[in-house]
């Protein structure tokens, strides 16, 4: 499992923002929160809605969301290796967290349009941009759940941990939008639960059926061969800072994140064989992958040391890789 965490100044600058805060307060509302992110509650008000939520977002939350965030911008990356954007269009940006991941991805990234809701998550943002840097942004305080402003084209979009706060209506308008906004590739990331990826599966049909190029994590565009109760997801681990695990009232030193993601581009991706979608089981001279091949197919399939070359790839795959040639059959 690949492991992510805060870059060194971003880390610093939270920690900065926090300081002096009493973390019997923060561990409250953090508790809060994570309540309503685990029930999805939809009540009209934001989840973060004053300062002390955002501080405790800060502290048990942008770790994970952040690490999640960076991974798919990475397999977007990887995925298509030309590009690079010069800016970035971000809904439901909290405080910043995919504009963070974003130009820790690429350094070509300028600037940023950001639209977020929550004076507070935007307060947060604007405190860790200065301490942190960050490239140039402005900001929209737009409801992602009303009809939504046209938006300039940008080469990079993102919604991440966003398509879980809105309805279906709203669901639908957001990403409708921010495709008409994407020059080059939309980026979008949700909780690894079922639902989080029946989420990500209902916008993957929407935008191949607008002539999206779906780059990540599908090797094909074909129907997802993946079949409820399994669902497709990731994981991603992370550090937790002393400040982290007080915070959640947890022990552990790191934390694993389970997340779902699509890349939806306007030009063609590398091709790739097929993408792992669970943890290797590896044992001597052999190992079990389960794949999702570019012929649109669910396999599981062992490899053996006899397979040579073959072998060697599929000892070095994780959980979430792309499988550059074919292997198993």
């Amino acid at each position: 499992m690949s492991a992510v965490e805060l870059p060194p100044a971003l880390r610093a600058a939270v920690e900065g923002l926090l300081d002096g805060v009493s973390t019997d307060r923060l561990a409250r509302a953090a508790s809060v929160l994570s309540e309503r992110y685990r029930a999805e509650l939809r009540d009209g008000r934001l989840h973060v809605s004053d300062d002390e939520a955002a501080a405790a977002y800060l502290a048990a939350r942008l770790p994970a969301t952040f690490a999640a965030s960076r991974s798919a911008l990475a397999a977007a990356e990887a995925a298509l290796p030309h590009f690079a954007p010069l800016s970035q269009l971000d809904f439901g940006s909290g405080p910043g967290t995919a504009l963070f991941a974003a130009s820790d991805t690429w350094t070509t990234l300028r600037s940023a349009h950001l639209v977020e809701a929550s004076a507070a998550m935007r307060a947060a943002c604007a405190r860790l941009a200065a301490a942190a840097g960050a490239p140039a942004h402005e900001w929209s305080a737009t409801d992602l759940g009303v009809t939504l402003p046209a938006f300039t084209p940008h080469d990079l979009v993102t919604i991440a941990y966003v398509l879980d706060e809105l309805d279906e209506a709203a669901r639908q308008r957001l990403i409708a939008a921010a495709w008409r906004a994407t020059s080059g590739a939309l980026v979008i990331v949700e909780p690894g639960t079922p639902a989080g990826w029946r989420r990500i599966l209902a916008a993957r049909d929407g935008l191949i059926a607008e002539g999206a190029r779906i780059a990540a994590p599908c090797p094909h565009a074909a129907p997802c061969p993946v079949a409820a109760p399994d669902w497709c997801h990731f994981a991603v681990r992370l550090p937790r800072s002393r400040l982290h695990r007080r915070t959640k009232q947890a022990d552990s030193p790191f934390e694993d994140e389970k997340f779902a993601y699509l890349v939806a581009s306007r030009t063609e991706a590398e091709p790739i064989a097929a993408r792992v979608l669970t943890p290797p089981r590896a044992a001597s001279g052999r190992v079990g992958l389960k794949l999702c091949r570019a012929s649109g197919d669910l396999e599981e399939v062992l490899v053996t040391r006899r397979e040579g070359e073959a072998f060697r790839i599929a000892r070095r795959l994780e959980w979430g890789d792309a499988v550059p040639s074919a292997i198993g059959r």
